[in-house]
This record gives C-alpha cells, structure tokens and sequence, in this order.
C-alpha cells in the first residue's frame, strides 16, 4: 500500500503542457487530410486543448475556496490555526463537496466564490468512510459543476483539474491524465481505498477541489499525493460521494451502507491457492488464523441468507472483479436500499435479496 500525505489543500494539476507544433517539414505544406502523423497529432492537440479551455470555463464557477480556521491539535497552548482548500458547487441552494481533512476540527469556515462573493460556511455532515464532508452556505442560484460517471473512466483518458494551490492562485486549472484506478493508500487519518491515480501535481490549497473529464464533468474529488514521489495524485471517485449528495440534499444525515461480512477480493493467486471455481468475485470468509466470523450475526447479509464460502459475484446487476470491487460497488448505494446480491455457491448461481443495514461508526 502506498503512503500518501494529505494536503491540507488540494491537487492542482501538473501534467505536461503540450506545445502545439505545425505539422510537416520545413516549408513543406502539410498533408490535406490524415489520420496520423504529424498533422494528425495536431489535430489532436489542438482538440484536447479546446476541451479544457470548454471544461474551465464550464466549472471553473463553480469552484469554491474554503478558508478555515481552528486551534493546532498539536498546541498545549491553544495556537490558532488557518487552513485553506477548495470545493465544488454541486447544488445551487448552497450545497458544497470538498474534503474531510480540510474542515474537520475547524471553528469558522469562510467560502469565496469566483465571483468574488463570500459566506460563512457550516459543516453539514463528515463521510465515515472516505475523506469527504459536504459544507452548507447560505445562497441561491449559485453555479454548479456536473457530475460525471467515474465507473466509466480510462487509464489514459484525460483528466482536468480546478482549485486554489497555495491558498493564493485561485481557479487554477491544469491537466494530466487518469494514471490507474483502484488504488490505495494509507495516510495519517487512515486508509483510503478504490481511488483514482493521476499524473497531475497536488499543491496545498487544491485539495477538495474537482477533477474533471474532458467533457468537464467531474469524476472525482482531489485528496492527497505521495509524499516520496512527484506527478503521483489520487482523487476520490465521484460515484463514491453521490450517494452523500443525494442525502445531504433530502436533509438526512451522512451515512455509508453496510451488509456484515468478512471477504477476500478474488485475485489470480487467490484462484490459485483455494483452487476457487470462478476467477473474479468476492470470496465470503476470514483468513487462516483469523478467528472472527466470516458473517456478522443479525447483520444484513445473515438476514439475506449469504453463507461463509460464497462468492459474491454481483450486487445489484454491477459485477464485482478487479476493477469493480465489493466496498467500491458498494458505497455507491444509500442505507435501506434493497439490492439483488448474486452468490455463488456449490456450482449454482443464487439471488439473494438485501436490505442494505447503515455502516457502525467504529468501522
């Protein structure tokens, strides 16, 4: 697993600007029409170009500075401290996304909008699960940013990032590229999984802010770097938080699904050490020296009838594998849902309905 450091502000983005050269050799016109080489390329350029100038101008609106301010965990002497991060206007009644790490523990929260207009912000609710919070300012019509489908993104495909690096460059937009997807990593306020890696450069005041495709869309969440390498950032997937929003909106509080089991990520070595029947899935059960069962009594999975030995191989028709993995497929419905949850068990195929249960707050 990754070590990562969050910033207390997020990913700017950092990818290589691409210098738009004109295509053929000197003085020699360049081919009418191509599909490649030289001309090809810059077509090419050239579009990518006019995609994050479209997507800057589209969301850029909608992009918040979040200031706050709190006392140093770490003072004996009560020291005031001042943080500064970014965020995204997801509804226009005032309903703000951005990181945990940039308003936990704070006493005042300022937001500025690129308009040049600031609120006082309140905290509306902190996500147990990933290091998220939706922030609660009081306006109306404000701009908002789309979102997007992260579970469709690309390893290649572009990617655009908008936020406050430093706390002073506000509304800076820079672009990259989805690096990998599925990541993890450990930071100091614990582990974060099922992320999305890119290329582009995470400076302090960017976290919180959007990542976005080149649609302008946003895709995910920027939240932390590798502290020992560069052009190494992950965002959080914004399927991941759409089940947030949706709550924060109907004015319920923040919660993360939970079904009680215990599970293994089916993996190619897996398959090969347990001689398993099927190659993708989640296999129900503890490891070898683990003595906690593999199935929560009274939990929603005990009720729904799944068994220690199963494979979970879909949940609601999205089939669980590698890049689709149980918890992310998962987080992306709300407690009280009622899912189709497909097992496989002694070489049949079964249909389990369950009612999703609300995830205990010492997980």
């Amino acid at each position: 697993m990754l070590a990562a450091s969050l910033v207390a502000a997020v990913l700017a983005s950092g990818g290589t600007y691409l210098a738009l050269n004109a295509g053929g050799a000197l003085n020699r016109p360049a081919p009418e029409a191509t599909t490649g080489g030289a001309n090809g390329t810059q077509s090419a350029r050239f579009d990518e170009s006019s995609a994050i100038i479209d997507a800057a101008a589209k969301v850029s609106p909608a992009v918040v500075q979040i200031t706050s301010t709190g006392v140093d965990p770490n003072s004996i002497v009560n020291i005031p401290s001042t943080g500064v991060g970014s965020g995204v206007i997801f509804d226009a009644d005032g309903w703000i996304l951005t990181n945990r790490h940039v308003v936990a523990g704070s006493d005042k929260l300022v937001v500025a909008l690129k308009d040049g207009r600031s609120f006082d912000g309140q905290i509306y609710g902190i996500d147990t699960l990933t290091d998220l919070a939706i922030v609660k300012i009081d306006a109306k019509d404000l701009p908002t940013a789309p979102m997007g489908d992260s579970s469709t993104l690309k390893v290649g495909q572009l990617a655009i990032a908008i936020g406050s690096p430093l706390g002073t460059y506000t509304n800076t937009v820079t672009s990259g590229i989805i690096s990998a997807i599925g990541r993890s990593i450990q930071t100091e306020g614990g582990n974060i999984n099922n992320l999305i890696q890119t290329d582009t450069t995470i400076n302090p005041g960017n976290s919180g802010g959007p990542l976005l495709d080149g649609g302008g869309n946003v895709i995910g969440i920027d939240t932390a770097v590798a502290s020992n390498a560069q052009g190494i950032g992950f965002a959080i997937p914004i399927n991941i938080a759409k089940p947030l929003l949706q709550q924060a909106v109907a004015g319920q509080a923040l919660a993360r699904p939970w079904i009680g089991i215990r599970y293994e990520a089916i993996t190619p070595a897996l398959v090969k050490s347990k001689s398993l029947p099927i190659d993708h899935g989640a296999l129900v059960g503890v490891g070898q020296d683990d003595t906690s069962p593999a199935i929560v009594a009274d939990s929603p999975a005990a009720k729904a009838g799944i068994k220690s030995g199963d494979i979970v191989t879909s949940l609601e028709g999205i089939a669980i594998d590698t890049e689709h993995p149980l918890d992310a497929v998962l987080t992306q419905f709300a407690p009280g849902r009622t899912v189709t949850v497909e097992v496989y068990r002694n070489g049949q195929t079964l249909k389990l309905q369950l009612t999703l249960g609300t995830r205990p707050a010492n997980l």
